[in-house]
């Protein structure tokens, strides 16, 4: 017999006789009971867990640990700064790009931005042809004749055409690192607000001794050799030391001038033309085409059109990029403004230490530099 639940009593199997169980030989089981096991967490469990989770973390921490590794190792191995390509127009997927190159604010040394832009086109083998942006009042010596430099060499290996658009100021410096279009013809467009010109060179000094003297104040430093404070604030120039920094001006002015003609070929053999207009002197767009500094008057469309001509590029398969810094910290917390306003302490050194400048500025060379010290960087 087996129990049934739903009635509550034994029931006989159909195959279990009255006579068989007459005879004792089945007994009825009794109805099954559930049987729960409980483990008891002992000490040797708690053990077993614990080792667990800590390996777990060590595994995460290593993790972090590798990660962080391939990242530095990637950062050591890449030379585009941190830029990214973005969209500006023509074709929205295309096999050929035209690339803007962007130089803005005073040049400082001409690493940073500019030229992680000009690493990022010689690698692209998409790129066709380029056009510089310019949009800076210029700033060292050395700085401007980098930037041209890597520009000009960019033209010459990957031999593609270069035209350069001027935003509201290319002067000076920024005059300078537009003469690497060689002797492209129309490659220069300025707009037509755009101040450009000042072909010259400055080493900024400035004379408080009168002021000293008026507070009792003496510049009491010990140097090697009379010349090595020739720039110092503290005193006037002497003659004998005017004629080693006129020298000095010279030689870079000389370059100066050598730089243009490699881009403005009509000078090569009018030096004259080009002592007229090498004093300094701003000029309008205007007036600079009509001196033979720019080549025509147009925005950046006008120049990114003249590069799809030269490298005869087929405009519907053709997309217009551009490159954008970096985020930062400050740009992300909206501390920007802080940050141009307390640049550290070695920056401002490097604008106060004696250099020559291709800069046009209004103001004393020191007030524009640390003004606008951010904008390469």
């Amino acid at each position: 017999m087996k129990y049934d639940p739903t009635e509550g009593s034994l029931q006989r199997p159909p195959n279990v006789t009255p006579a068989y169980l007459a005879a004792g030989h089945y007994s009825p089981s009794p109805p099954g009971q559930p049987i729960i096991i409980q483990q008891s967490r002992t000490g040797g469990g708690m053990m077993l867990t614990t080792f667990a989770m800590l390996g777990w973390m060590a595994f995460g921490l290593c993790a972090i640990f590798l990660i962080g590794q391939l990242v530095t190792l990637s950062d050591y191995f890449d030379t585009s700064g941190g830029i990214t390509e973005k969209y500006h127009s023509g074709a929205t997927f295309a096999d050929s790009k035209v690339a803007i190159i962007s130089i803005t604010g005073v040049i400082m040394d001409g690493e940073g931005y500019a030229k992680s832009q000009i690493d990022r086109v010689r690698e692209d083998e998409s790129v066709k042809a380029v056009v510089v942006r310019v949009d800076s009042p210029g700033g060292t010596v050395t700085g401007s004749d980098y930037i041209f430099h890597h520009l000009n060499k960019l033209r010459q290996e990957k031999g593609i055409p270069l035209v350069v658009s001027m935003g509201s100021i290319a002067a000076s410096g920024g005059y300078y690192v537009s003469m690497a279009v060689g002797d492209q013809e129309k490659s220069i467009y300025a707009e037509p607000t755009t101040t450009t010109g000042s072909i010259g060179v400055i080493i900024p000094h400035y004379d408080v001794s009168g002021l000293m003297a008026r507070y009792d104040v003496k510049d009491d430093s010990i140097a090697s050799h009379p010349r090595k404070q020739m720039l110092a604030m503290t005193r006037p120039i002497p003659e004998e030391h005017r004629e080693l920094l006129q020298a000095y001006v010279d030689e870079s002015f000389g370059r100066f001038k050598e730089i243009v003609k490699l881009g403005r070929p009509a000078f090569r053999e009018d030096d004259a033309a080009l002592d007229e207009l090498a004093t300094g002197e701003i000029f309008t767009a205007t007036k600079a085409k009509e001196a033979g500094l720019v080549d025509e008057i147009g925005f950046l469309e006008a120049a990114i059109d003249r590069a799809m001509e030269l490298a005869r590029l087929d405009t519907s398969n053709t997309s217009v990029v551009k490159y954008l810094r970096p985020a930062t910290l400050f740009d992300v917390s909206g501390l920007m403004m802080s940050r141009n306003q307390h640049p550290d302490l070695s920056a401002l050194l490097e604008l106060t230490s004696p250099r020559a400048y291709y800069l046009a500025s209004s103001m004393p060379p020191l007030v524009a530099s640390y003004s606008m010290l951010w904008q390469d960087r």
